[in-house]
């Protein structure tokens, strides 16, 4: 029951990225193309599901997972998708170009992709973490993959990365190096600085803003 509370509380408070404007309006121009007896693959699903015909894979099995496996070996055969997303995944995968080359495997010619990763975004396993991109590097992680990028754009702004960096901050401090005092002020700090999120929208019109973009996401089509 507290496993699931905190699950939700993540995903509604905390890291409610995949809310954002921006991020849906992204998202839903991929699925809107989706066409009776096509195929889409969410690598990272973990508890959503998108739509009927998109097949959920994660590493660890769940009421919503269709498919058990790691995206740097994809348990399907060549070019089987017509659409693959991944939200908030390639960070925690040792070997991103791996993954985006096994992606574009198992992508049909012409299949799309979205995808969605991090830049100021503080640590979180799960159950590693090992990279953060800017606008280039996502552009850079595509190179030679044979997927031709349509879109790269800011998926959660500059006052969410400052909001994610905040409650690290101020959790660290005051829970003097205790670990309980440390889970519960996150929590506190989590709802007591939402607000902060809503100044997205002034980042969104300054020509600085990725500066410290709390993520970016981006569209490409298979050639």
């Amino acid at each position: 029951m507290i496993s699931r509370i905190r699950e939700l509380f993540v995903r509604y408070i905390y890291a409610d990225h995949n809310s954002s404007l921006a991020i849906r309006r992204a998202l839903d121009d991929v699925i809107s193309g989706i066409t009776p007896g096509q195929r889409g693959l969410n690598v990272g699903a973990g508890l959503t599901r998108l739509h009927s015909q998109i097949e959920n894979l994660d590493i660890v099995a769940g009421s919503n997972i269709d498919h058990i496996g790691t995206v740097e070996a994809l348990p399907f055969g060549d070019n089987e998708f017509d659409i693959v997303i991944t939200q908030e995944t390639l960070e925690h995968v040792a070997d991103p170009r791996k993954a985006i080359m096994e992606i574009a495997r198992v992508l049909k010619s012409g299949g799309m992709l979205y995808c969605q990763l991090p830049f100021i975004i503080g640590y979180h396993p799960g159950p590693e973490d090992f990279w953060r991109f800017t606008k280039e590097g996502m552009r850079e992680l595509l190179q030679h993959s044979g997927l031709v990028v349509i879109k790269i754009d800011v998926a959660v702004g500059g006052a969410t990365g400052y909001y994610r960096v905040s409650v690290e901050f101020w959790s660290i401090l005051f829970s003097l190096g205790w670990g309980p005092l440390y889970k519960m002020l996150k929590g506190l700090f989590a709802l007591l600085l939402y607000p902060i999120k809503w100044l997205d929208f002034i980042f969104s019109m300054s020509a600085e803003r990725d500066r410290i973009a709390g993520g970016y996401f981006l569209t490409a089509r298979k050639s």
